[in-house]
């Protein structure tokens, strides 16, 4: 992936600002070159789409943000909390930051509402009758609460993915990353997932 049209990285004193910050920003697969000189400074509120053909680097680019891949050069600050190979910082970014993927993740042995409350309880250290009660007001929001008591296999592909939102807001994240959250449902599915990112950010979120 090449640099945005941002040719300049911008000032340091723009990082408080900022919820996500990238500064010369590069990433190697062996010699493989993924990610060259990236630019980016997206504002608290600001809703930001990454176009590019496969195998572009959008991918690891958002995996860059919440240190699931390791930049080896430039600068990446989250919310005020710049990258680096400090393990406290990492956890700090990581809870801030909800992450919904292409393939869903979902524990297929877990119900919905247990796929939506176990990092509430265990990362967060909330009671679980409150983690539910937080699970349930998201599976509301996504539109879904009656398939709570279910699990995965007994929902479709764009149920499923609407879980996967549902349980990344149950970590009340400031920041919502989405790679490529529609690429992996049929056509038909794929409104429904839309709608309810639509909803999400005209909510603010």
């Amino acid at each position: 992936m090449t640099q945005t049209a941002n040719t300049q990285p911008p000032k340091p004193e723009s990082d408080a600002e900022s919820a996500v910050l990238m500064q010369g920003v590069n990433k190697w697969f062996g010699d493989f070159h993924v990610l060259r000189d990236i630019n980016l400074d997206v504002k608290r509120g600001e809703r930001v789409v990454i176009c590019g053909p496969s195998g572009s680097g959008k991918s690891t680019m958002i995996r860059c943000v919440n240190r699931l891949e390791e930049h080896q050069k430039g600068r990446i600050v989250v919310n005020g909390h710049e990258l680096t190979n400090d393990l406290k910082r990492i956890d700090e970014v990581r809870r801030d930051v909800g992450m919904v993927f292409q393939h869903f993740n979902l524990f297929p042995h877990l119900t919905i509402i247990e796929n939506c409350t176990l990092a509430p309880i265990w990362v967060r250290k909330m009671p679980k009758k409150d983690a539910e009660e937080v699970a349930m007001k998201y599976l509301t929001r996504v539109k879904i609460p009656e398939q709570a008591s279910k699990y995965p296999g007994q929902l479709s592909g764009g149920q499923q993915q609407r879980v996967a939102i549902a349980r990344s807001l149950c970590m009340n994240p400031r920041i919502m990353l989405f790679d490529e959250p529609t690429s992996a449902l049929d056509p038909e599915m794929v409104k429904e997932v839309l709608d309810t990112m639509v909803s999400l950010a005209q909510e603010g979120m």
